[in-house]
């Protein structure tokens, strides 16, 4: 065997745990699909009889295309402002030795482990005290704190393998630092913009805890399934509206990462003898 190579062997046992594992992850959520073609309004074997009643119930509701909208309007102004703060902060911390700067990652690391209803609730004592009234806006500052750590996340990698040398072939030439970043920087680091755009429009489409402390009179998608659970006529519909949902959180989160993929270096497996 030449010196640097090695042969990679299939661990069967860590496939099996694998799949093990991502069919007790995944396996509960096809049941919401397969009970939302059922035309019966009760979850129960065996199904009744397979119908598409209950997507085309959805295309006469008002309340389902406002809370859509609703939901659209805060995604896309949470995964851009998020992305935004995300890109200079993982740019500070990737290139900048900066004092403390680990114990300030690992706080705005926090809302990946801290529960959401404890920031809920915190951020709802914090806009009754100040009296900012609760509506869609609250509910995007509380999407933020949510999704800025995978923003930050998605986006550290990208700088943290940056060829610096670039930009300082750029600032060589003349160039500042404004336009710099628009055209060495910026298209390098585009997947994982993109990637974490996708990312965080996904979170907050489908983010519940935050909306439920911090929304007003207007409500996002995951707050109307919410409401309506309360009626059992109401369930299937609500079942089929969950499919939806789940569909294209699958293909925005997949299309993300396989984006955030894109340029990153590889390692290699072996090395070429001389």
């Amino acid at each position: 065997m030449k010196e640097g190579s090695y042969i990679s062997q299939p661990n069967r046992t860590l496939r099996i745990y694998a799949l093990l594992f991502m069919l007790f992850i995944y396996l509960p959520l096809f049941i919401i699909p397969v009970f939302s073609f059922n035309s019966g309004l009760y979850v129960k074997f065996p199904l009744e009889s397979f119908t598409f009643d209950w997507y085309f119930a959805l295309l006469d509701r008002e309340p389902v295309f406002a809370a859509l909208g609703n939901s659209v309007r805060v995604g896309l102004t949470v995964s851009i402002l998020s992305t935004v703060i995300a890109v200079f902060a993982a740019k500070a911390i990737a290139r900048n030795r900066l004092p403390g700067s680990g114990p300030i990652l690992g706080v705005i690391m926090l809302p990946l482990v801290v529960p959401g209803i404890i920031f809920g609730v915190a951020l709802l004592i914090l806009m009754s005290r100040l009296g900012v009234p609760l509506s869609l806006y609250t509910v995007t500052l509380g999407h933020i704190v949510v999704c800025l750590p995978f923003a930050i996340a998605t986006l550290l990698p990208r700088f943290e393998g940056f060829d610096l040398s670039m930009e300082e072939a750029s600032a060589d030439l003349g160039e500042n630092g404004w336009f710099t970043f628009w055209r060495i920087t910026f298209p390098i680091v585009a997947p994982g913009i993109v990637a974490s755009l996708l990312m965080c429009f996904t979170i907050s489409f489908d983010e519940f805890i935050m909306a439920f402390f911090l929304g007003g009179t207007n409500a996002t998608l995951p707050m109307y399934i919410w409401g309506q659970l309360r009626f059992p006529t109401q369930f299937p519909s609500m079942l089929a509206l969950s499919t939806l949902i789940l569909a294209a959180s699958f293909v925005f989160i997949f299309l993300g990462l396989w984006i955030g993929r894109i340029g990153m270096t590889t390692t290699t497996k072996g090395e070429m003898s001389k």
